[in-house]
């Protein structure tokens, strides 16, 4: 009797990747999930240490401003990059169990590595303000989105509206801690695959 690969021996269905963490749709300018849907706002972040005192003064009350006049706003940083704690850990480890002097003196380098790359990533973070849609109607979305976007310029921050390729980018990091792959796949193993192939 042949039995569906994608059923366990209960018969229930196996669930993929999406399912699992409760993603629904990735849209042109959203994440739809079981709760709602997310659209993200990219901030471009400022290097606040050449600011004056005055300048981050004038930053930090724009950003009071914006966060009491929309309370639906949630706050995210993200690394935008991978983060290499659990590697360095590992490596660590390894070294301090490492008894060919050899061995120890090429984890030792991968570990100054490391480090060098982490501090080239140092500043590597995203800031990102998230609305939840929950129940609007479709034609008020867009202005919705375009008000909260103005507000945002408004207040001195240059942001966008997260696309489609940009949040499956920041799933990728958030998920995979991945910065080989350039997005979180809609079908898992999608990038495996090749069309038109004979």
């Amino acid at each position: 009797m042949k039995r569906d690969r994608r059923n366990n021996r209960d018969g229930q269905k196996k669930e993929g990747t999406r399912q699992l963490i409760g993603i629904q749709e990735i849209t042109d300018y959203s994440l739809r999930v079981e709760h709602g849907e997310l659209v993200f706002f990219l901030i471009h972040p400022s290097n606040l240490s050449v600011l004056s005192e005055s300048s981050l003064s004038a930053r930090i009350y724009g950003l009071m401003t914006v966060l009491k006049g929309m309370a639906e706003l949630e706050m995210l940083c993200l690394n935008s990059k991978e983060n290499f704690e659990d590697n360095k850990k590992f490596i660590q480890d390894r070294v301090e169990e490492e008894e060919n002097p050899a061995v120890r003196k090429l984890l030792e380098a991968d570990l100054i590595f490391l480090d060098q790359i982490q501090v080239q990533m140092a500043t590597a973070r995203e800031f990102i303000l998230v609305v939840r849609l929950q129940g609007e109607e479709e034609k008020e979305i867009s202005p919705y989105l375009n008000r909260i976007e103005k507000t945002l310029n408004d207040q001195g921050f240059t942001t966008r509206r997260a696309d489609g390729d940009d949040i499956r980018r920041i799933l990728a990091v958030y998920f995979e801690q991945n910065v080989t792959t350039e997005w979180f796949e809609e079908s898992d193993g999608e990038r495996w695959v090749i069309f038109h192939e004979h």
